[in-house]
């Protein structure tokens, strides 16, 4: 029998649980079309930013306002409003177009860390046809007058408004960097959200040595990374009631797999399909296929957190002390390869 791969996420049903996440390939309505046949579960498009929309509106504001106090006849090089296409706008005619020719769910996305008049854009996805809400919360606190409490308290605000302006799904995508991550996302469940994606990605900047000048650097995501996810996945499966996520570091079906058995809902990937196509969707999917007709799985939803901290007979193994079995299991060799000590104490 071969087994079945739908998954329940943000309490909608998908075909599968590989989610393409926001990246320059769901940007594409041609992008979008392919992945879709490659039997991805959904997609969840490119960000409209806080900043974008703000700057959008100012510029519109200035076009509008300009030399209004001057003679009519010299306006009358103003465009129609109807030609005037904000990238807001453009943004609302790609969710358009892209439920119209997709029939797996759309997830339209804001990133945003302030609330403020650009979250009305919340309602206007909704209005689009998306099926789900992704808010990315990107923020770096530079402040050394912010404090933790005031961070979070901005975020959990943030996310109550956006829950007041929307009926659909509302996932929150969160970095890591809290005191207290597990207390955190029960937070974020009472405050409106359905599902967290976990993680974001914080990218870093550079010097440019050439130039002394501080520059973007954009990396993709590699397979270690997972284990970040793969950790609060696995500690917050059945202690906090909302869908989970894991994003950053999936690269093949062994690393979607691990996230599943962890208690992900839905693996999302970025980096895997810019570096090696659509294409890649099928591969992974192909070998869970393997895998769950080997080890006589039926279902994703069987397999889904049989190993979360809460079903693992190691509870411990996510927490501290594996921390400090890896420390101390680990030993140097004379010619610098590294040895592992067993837990019979043999060295291999």
């Amino acid at each position: 029998m071969t087994p079945d791969l739908s998954t329940t996420y943000l309490g909608l049903r998908l075909r599968s649980p590989v989610v393409a996440s926001a990246s320059p390939l769901t940007g594409d309505l041609a992008s979008l079309r392919e992945l879709e046949r490659e039997g991805i579960g959904a997609v969840v498009l490119p960000s409209l930013f806080e900043e974008q929309i703000e700057h959008e509106e100012v510029d519109l504001y200035e076009l509008l306002e300009h030399q209004t106090h001057s003679f009519a006849e010299a306006l009358t090089w103003f465009p129609e409003l109807d030609d005037y296409n904000t990238g807001p706008d453009s943004y609302l005619e790609h969710l358009r177009d892209a439920k119209h020719a997709l029939a797996v769910p759309v997830i339209a996305s804001l990133n945003g860390v302030s609330p403020g008049g650009w979250l009305r854009y919340a309602r206007l996805c909704q209005e689009a046809g998306a099926d789900a809400l992704e808010l990315n919360v990107y923020s770096i606190e530079a402040d050394p007058g912010v404090s933790a409490a005031d961070v979070e308290e901005r975020t959990l605000t943030l996310v109550r408004e956006v829950r007041a302006a929307v009926t659909i799904p509302l996932a929150v995508k969160v970095g890591p960097f809290y005191s207290a991550f597990a207390h955190m996302a029960r937070r974020l469940g009472e405050a409106g959200a359905d599902g967290l994606v976990l993680f974001n990605r914080f990218l870093q900047p550079d010097i440019d040595l050439e130039s002394l000048q501080i520059s973007p650097a954009l990396a993709l995501s590699t397979p270690p990374e997972l284990r970040l996810p793969l950790r609060w996945i696995a500690i917050l499966r059945d202690r906090v009631p909302v869908s989970l996520a894991g994003t950053s570091g999936v690269h093949d079906w062994q690393g979607a797999l691990k996230l599943l058995l962890a208690g992900a809902d839905a693996v999302m990937m970025a980096s895997a399909l810019l570096s090696r196509g659509p294409e890649v969707v099928r591969e992974l999917e192909d070998g869970l296929r393997a895998w769950m007709i080997e080890r006589e799985y039926e279902s994703v939803e069987q397999l889904k957190g049989s190993l979360s901290q809460a079903a693992c007979p190691d509870p411990a193994a996510f927490e501290r002390g594996n921390y400090m079995r890896a420390l101390v299991s680990y030993a140097p060799r004379p010619n610098g390869l590294r040895q592992v000590r067993r837990d019979d104490g043999s060295r291999r």
